[in-house]
């Protein structure tokens, strides 16, 4: 049966994460996903500059979706 874990102490991995670098990786993931959300707001639609802007836009939202999953994973 499977049971979630509260500590780290089991998980190698775990222990390497710094406040720090979570502090970092969150700063540079909501700097990614306000200025492509910025940029979007003053490109035409159907450009290739609005579509690659769109993919930063995505991307930034997933690496600031696994930094809060980190977080809170390994915060317990």
């Amino acid at each position: 049966m499977w049971r979630a874990m509260s500590s780290c102490a089991t998980m190698p991995w775990c222990q390497m994460l710094s406040p720090e670098i979570g502090r970092v990786a969150f700063r540079w993931a909501i700097f990614i996903v306000l200025v492509a959300a910025g940029l979007l707001v003053t490109l035409t639609p159907g450009t290739p500059a609005f579509a690659v802007t769109v993919l930063t836009l995505l991307i930034g939202a997933l690496f600031l979706g696994i930094i809060v999953l980190f977080v809170r994973v390994i915060g317990r």
